[in-house]
């Protein structure tokens, strides 16, 4: 008897220890159900995660933690079943607290039999929404990182593939000018010419745009005031934008200058509307507006101006959002589109150091808003037009590709200057020793020790006076240069040459 009176005892004090725990346990609700889903007995953890005291909750149905959505679906009924046919029942899901706010859980329910008869279900509940939100914050970061490390690889590749292209644009741009001289009086000759600086001027643009996707392109950042910038292209977009196509303007009051390369803008500009009008082909209208924002989360940082353009067109189509700022990539016809414009968004937006983001549904357009830093300076103003100029003296002309350097000694020379050419800096620096110059025109990619910027950074130290004119058609180096020197991007023309040349300061 005294045997069986210390089992009872252990019994008892066993049970009594396993209630305080769970009771005690405030990061799990703990509770148990009746066969129906009734709630039979609560702990401290159910009050701290769903906010009902046990008098509240007991004898209710358990049902009332899921949304309402779940409840039509018949969900808690669901929950039950399978974890009587399948021994347990877990999953991950929203749940809803007595203030009618949301969490995140993380749900088990177990079966409990006696002599094989089922006698209710015990449930444990975690909340574990900032686990789900780290979660997700680190799926987006990595998402992120892949992305960037897709457009640096796919950057290297058309960046390179571009500097190769701009020397053969510029050979040929450069000998049609030349050509362009002799064929005053053959008619059909000309015509040819004028078609193939047509084509070669088309190329330059494609390779342009592939530049500043790969952020590669050499820019002028300056301090813009965007709704004077508009005004002065407003007959650009006008025309690219078409008779059928309404454009509206939404400019916040006091919107803050931004910082930006002007021609980068305006084609970036010029893109999304064409985009835009392309996504319309009833009609409808399109939308420019400004606001300002301010960021504080990583990468971007500080004041901005958001810069957005808005269809009520077709809208994207969720699988082919992540792929748009690709190059080559298009939902156009064949011959519709080149599949570069928006890559040229996406390069200019992170080059000028802020990012590009679209939000679309089908059926009620698109939004593209890049978001551009806030200028810092008074936005500069539209110098008057430079009168053709025609130079005289020596130009040290420091170029590795003979058939370039060939088509810029023509070039110049027919501006007027004697040329010196040497292939590389190391070269240019010795022919300096041993003769003056008026100026150094140098291409900024070059074999040696020494590139054209190393060269340029050098020639400043020692001959502070003499002026420098950079080209490049694709540079890194070119990024850092940030004013200290005026770079012309191949291909030029004759005219542009002469103008930067007449810039220089003497």
């Amino acid at each position: 008897m005294v045997k069986k009176s210390n089992q009872q005892r252990d019994l008892f004090d066993s049970e009594r220890s396993f209630r305080l725990l769970v009771e005690g346990l405030a990061d799990y609700a703990l509770y148990l159900l009746d066969p129906n889903g009734i709630i039979t007995s609560w702990n401290v953890g159910g009050e701290r995660i769903k906010g009902y005291s046990s008098s509240e909750i007991l004898g209710q149905h358990f049902s009332r933690f899921y949304t309402e959505t779940d409840r039509a679906n018949g969900k808690p009924a669901r929950a039950l079943r399978i974890a009587r046919e399948k021994g347990r029942y877990e999953e991950e899901g929203w749940r809803v607290r007595k203030d009618g706010t949301f969490f995140w859980a993380s749900v088990v329910i177990d079966p409990i039999y006696e002599d094989g008869e089922l006698v209710g279900f015990a449930k444990i509940t975690r909340d574990i929404t900032e686990r789900r939100d780290a979660q997700l914050k680190l799926e987006a970061m990595q998402k992120q990182l892949a992305e960037s490390q897709k457009f640096d690889a796919l950057g290297q590749l058309t960046g390179g593939v571009a500097h190769d292209f701009n020397n053969l644009l510029m050979i040929i741009s450069g000998s049609l000018h030349i050509l362009k001289r002799g064929t005053h009086n053959d008619a059909k000759l000309h015509r040819a010419i004028s078609a193939i600086d047509t084509a070669t001027k088309r190329g330059a643009v494609l390779t342009n745009q592939l530049l500043t996707f790969a952020r590669r392109q050499s820019v002028n950042p300056q301090t813009i005031d965007f709704a004077e910038r508009i005004a002065a292209i407003r007959e650009v977009l006008d025309a690219g934008i078409g008779s059928s196509v309404r454009l509206v303007f939404d400019f916040e009051r006091g919107a803050w200058p931004i910082t930006a390369d002007v021609a980068e803008l305006e084609t970036a500009l010029l893109n999304l509307v064409i985009n835009a009008r392309d996504a319309m082909p009833d009609g409808g209208t399109v939308t420019i507006g400004t606001r300002n924002i301010v960021l504080d989360e990583p990468p971007h940082v500080g004041e901005f101006v958001a810069i957005s353009v808005a269809d009520t067109g077709l809208g994207i189509p969720a699988d082919v959002l992540d792929r748009i700022f690709e190059p080559f990539f298009t939902t156009k016809p064949i011959g519709k589109g080149t599949g570069l414009g928006l890559s040229q968004v996406h390069g200019f937006a992170h080059q000028a150091g802020g990012t590009v983001k679209v939000s679309s549904q089908l059926g009620k357009g698109a939004t593209f808003t890049i978001l551009l830093p806030r200028g810092s300076n008074a936005p500069a103003r539209e110098a008057s037009e430079a009168a053709p100029f025609r130079g005289s003296g020596t130009v040290l002309l420091v170029e590795d590709n003979p058939d370039v350097a060939s088509v810029s000694t023509g070039l110049l020379e027919q501006l007027g200057y004697n040329v010196r050419r040497v292939a590389d800096a190391e070269a240019a620096l010795r022919e300096l020793e041993k003769n003056g110059v008026d100026f150094v025109f140098s291409d900024i990619v070059m074999p040696g020790r020494m590139d054209g910027l190393s060269l340029a950074q050098h020639l400043r130290r020692v001959h502070p006076r003499l002026p420098i004119l950079l080209a490049t058609g694709y540079s890194d180096a070119a990024a850092h240069v940030r004013g200290d020197f005026p770079i012309l991007r191949k291909p030029y023309e004759i005219h542009e040459l002469s103008e930067a040349i007449a810039k220089l300061p003497r």
